[in-house]
């Protein structure tokens, strides 16, 4: 399989960034004539991304272009959050990315705008992995194309052909407490938890108990932002890790609640974790050693999707999670994006992460 990557960055949205990461992905592969191209384009091009469609598809002889724009755009060698910039991975051979099919059923690179995003394709048959093209607030223009196209739908879901992979979401979140039922919930509201031997608290006791005796609203010692909700739908699942993550908008200790983004639902498991940057280079190098056990071959390339919120933002200035997965594989060509969600599986279902970083790893098709 032939594949490579590239990125450039410059002063102003120019098609030109779009030909030069082209030409460069298609150096690194050693291809004339490329039969795909993925492109991601920093935010500053989503008004009118067309132009930089065509350069891109020109330079590499394609009209197969799909990709988004978005704030963060990287490689293995370079990221960029700010200015503009064009990063392209370029697949020769017998591999190629084209839209997916009505109904596919298979593993289908995902892509969306915040405004566009909802459950009635996310519930749709296939494995969906990918990202939001969007920053923290979700406001602001972006873009999604395909064909070499804008998306008028917002989003695309994608097959990567001749490839075969496997697809895993990593979090950032440190276990603060033990795993505890929901008794009672109303709504987005988290009322009473039990614990294995059946003694029950208010929500609000314990989240407070889990920060040391400390109130969610001192910012000073826990930002209200950090500590998230740890949720499955069963105790095995919340202790091997998968579970999903719901941010906390706040806590009552008057009426002894606590307040989710999400519906809570008694009967499930949960536990409070706090975002945590040991954690979350863990969870990940975990995650990598056992995706690459599952592959038969060593991977042609990689697809990583992680949250605005992490990469450089996260590690001071370095983004860590990709240092980690150059250190297992040095030399394979990568390309992704930050947004304000990232898209992988969880226990059959398509779920929407955040404070995470999607990863597929691919190798050629036997």
């Amino acid at each position: 399989m032939k594949v490579g990557t590239g990125l450039t960055r410059g002063r102003q949205p120019l098609p030109g960034l779009a030909v030069q990461a082209v030409r460069q992905a298609m150096d690194q592969a050693g291809l004339d004539i490329a039969n795909s191209v993925l492109l991601f384009l920093s935010d500053n091009f989503a008004q009118n991304p067309q132009p930089a469609l065509r350069a891109a598809a020109k330079a590499a002889s394609t009209t197969q272009v799909s990709g988004c724009s978005a704030p963060g755009i990287f490689t293995q060698d370079e990221w960029v959050l700010d200015g503009s910039a064009a990063a392209a991975l370029v697949l020769g051979d017998d591999a190629a990315i084209s839209p997916a099919r009505a109904r596919e059923d298979e593993v289908l690179l995902t892509l969306a705008a915040p405004n566009a995003f909802n459950s009635s394709w996310m519930t749709s048959p296939g494995i969906c992995f990918g990202g939001v093209a969007g920053d923290a607030t979700g406001q602001g223009r972006f873009s999604v194309w395909s064909n070499g196209k804008a998306s008028s739908a917002g989003h695309c879901q994608l097959i990567l052909e001749g490839a075969a992979g496997v697809v895993d979401v990593a979090h950032a979140v440190r276990p603060m407490s033990v795993p505890q039922r929901i008794e009672q919930a109303s709504r987005h509201d988290l009322l009473v938890l039990s614990s294995q031997s059946g003694s029950r608290q208010s929500a609000w006791s314990s989240l407070t108990s889990a920060l040391g005796g400390q109130d969610i609203d001192d910012h000073a010692g826990m930002p209200c932002h950090r500590v998230m909700l740890m949720l499955a739908e069963h105790e095995a699942e919340l202790l091997r890790g998968e579970c999903q993550l719901i941010p906390i908008v706040g806590a009552d200790a008057v009426a002894q609640s606590v307040t989710l983004t999400k519906k809570a639902v008694p009967g499930n498991w949960c536990v409070w974790g706090v975002l945590d940057r040991d954690a979350a280079q863990q969870h990940l190098d975990a995650k990598i050693v056992s995706m690459g056990a599952r592959l038969r071959d060593e991977p042609a390339f990689g697809l990583m999707f992680s949250c605005l919120a992490r990469g450089p933002h996260f590690y001071d200035g370095v983004d860590q999670d990709i240092a980690l997965l150059k250190r297992y594989y040095p030399s394979m060509p990568v390309i992704g994006f930050y947004g304000n969600g990232e898209i992988a599986p969880l226990n059959g279902r398509n779920v929407l992460w955040q404070n995470s970083v999607v990863l597929g790893l691919f190798t050629a098709e036997s």
